[in-house]
């Protein structure tokens, strides 16, 4: 790494990050900026920008999102959010901390099945509705949303993206994720909803007039397109089983969620304009100029260095090469993307594991997944499901700064994070 072009691609990946960071120009600005600095530089090109599977765009996180972006798009015509928001009020008495509560275990448990980007785009509609409905500020909510998408995705093999890369170079199952990622995802869980009630507390008021009414209102009233509902709900169901059985029909989420779009657009009254016209576009744009910026550090052997120096200091040592491993990758995933991390990683960790004499469900396996998976909390654009909320927020004029997010993601990324190395050392060394 001792060309021109590698340090051009760090500076310039510094600077947008550092803009991103400082919020004096939109964040969307600086990642095409960034992106397009990149390609002067020659630290990547068209092909690699736009073709390449491991230094281009992510074009299946894109295109899941625009998907599923539509089929939400209908789903909040019908009114089903209303009645949602209504329900799940009612369902906690109305008591904010209650609510807070039922929409993270909600969400966790949501993104175990799906990807957490599809979670939150369906449960922040709903957060939007209950703050409004009770006069609290939304920004707590939303947060503690994403810091649950992100843990509870860490569950299984199809939560988070990271998570499907390693079980394919590993050769790990469904069940070894079960086995090995969700009790502690769910302690986790526990964990975060005990530093909401710390970080939120303020948040938690109980305005009784408004309790009051929100607990008279009969929630079938909000319903406004009936059929449409139930045509949106069916797409829904067939979207959500394509993404449960991915390992079977092995078709990409976003291929699901495309044909999930496209039949939902075509058997409904609903305009495509109108539709269209729901789509995060700034969003999406965001995600391609951060891909490409990354895709640079990539091509240029910046991400590959950085791996082979963690792959060195490792060496044949299990139990200090896992922590190194847990906490070097929950790092670097709060500041580049998680799903290039992996892929880059993937393949070195499964050298070292082989030099270590191991195979299978490896701790090493284990401590980059978790690693990857919870270092995405650490910041605003640490973890796709965090760039989404902070898009959908801006779009309901409730903005989200990149410090705002990030001073609760830090916390939370810190404490889980310590407590994972606990359970490794527990699980893996001190009680095998």
């Amino acid at each position: 790494m001792n060309d021109w072009q590698s340090w051009a691609a760090i500076a310039v990946f510094v600077g947008a990050y550092a803009l991103i960071i400082s919020e004096k120009i939109h964040r969307v600005a600086a990642a095409l900026g960034g992106a397009a600095l990149m390609l002067a530089i020659g630290a990547t090109d068209d092909k690699s920008a736009f073709y390449s599977e491991h230094s281009g765009v992510d074009w299946n996180v894109i295109f899941l999102l625009l998907g599923m972006m539509m089929i939400v798009g209908v789903l909040k015509k019908t009114g089903m959010f209303e009645y949602l928001a209504i329900w799940s009020v009612k369902r906690a008495r109305a008591k904010p901390f209650r609510v807070m509560v039922m929409l993270i275990v909600i969400t966790a448990c949501a993104s175990a099945l799906l990807d957490n980007v599809t979670t939150v785009l369906l449960i922040a509609p709903v957060t939007f509705l209950v703050c409004e409905r009770l006069a609290l500020p939304v920004a707590p909510f939303l947060i503690a949303e994403v810091l649950a998408s992100n843990i509870g995705g860490a569950a299984t093999l199809v939560g988070d993206p990271p998570n499907i890369i390693i079980a394919s170079r590993g050769g790990l199952t469904f069940n070894d994720f079960l086995v090995h990622m969700a009790p502690l995802s769910a302690v986790l869980i526990v964990v975060l909803i005990a530093l909401c009630r710390f970080m939120f507390r303020k948040t938690f008021v109980h305005d009784e007039a408004r309790a009051d009414e929100v607990m008279s209102l009969e929630e079938r009233e909000a319903i406004r397109n009936p059929r449409l509902m139930i045509q949106g709900l069916i797409v829904l169901a067939l979207v959500v089983t394509g993404f449960v059985l991915h390992p079977v029909l092995h078709y990409e989420p976003s291929i699901v969620a495309l044909l999930g779009a496209g039949l939902l657009v075509a058997v409904s009254t609903v305009e495509t304009g109108e539709v269209l016209a729901e789509v995060e576009w700034p969003t999406l744009a965001f995600f391609a100029g951060l891909f490409i910026m990354i895709g640079g550090l990539i091509e240029t052997g910046v991400i590959g260095e950085v791996s082979k120096s963690l792959a060195s200091a490792i060496g044949d040592n299990e139990l200090d090469g896992s922590m190194l491993m847990l906490g070097a990758s929950a790092g670097l995933s709060g500041i580049v993307d998680n799903i290039p991390y992996v892929a880059t990683m993937a393949p070195i960790t499964s050298d070292l594991i082989e030099a270590m004499g191991g195979s299978g469900s490896h701790v090493m396996w284990w401590a980059l997944a978790i690693g990857a998976d919870l270092g995405g909390n650490a910041t605003a654009i640490g973890a796709s499901a965090n760039v989404v909320v902070l898009g959908i927020a801006e779009r309901n004029r409730q903005p989200i700064s990149f410090w705002q997010f990030t001073k609760y993601g830090l916390v939370v990324t810190a404490v889980t994070v310590g407590i994972s190395l606990l359970y490794v050392w527990l699980r893996y060394f001190a009680l095998a």
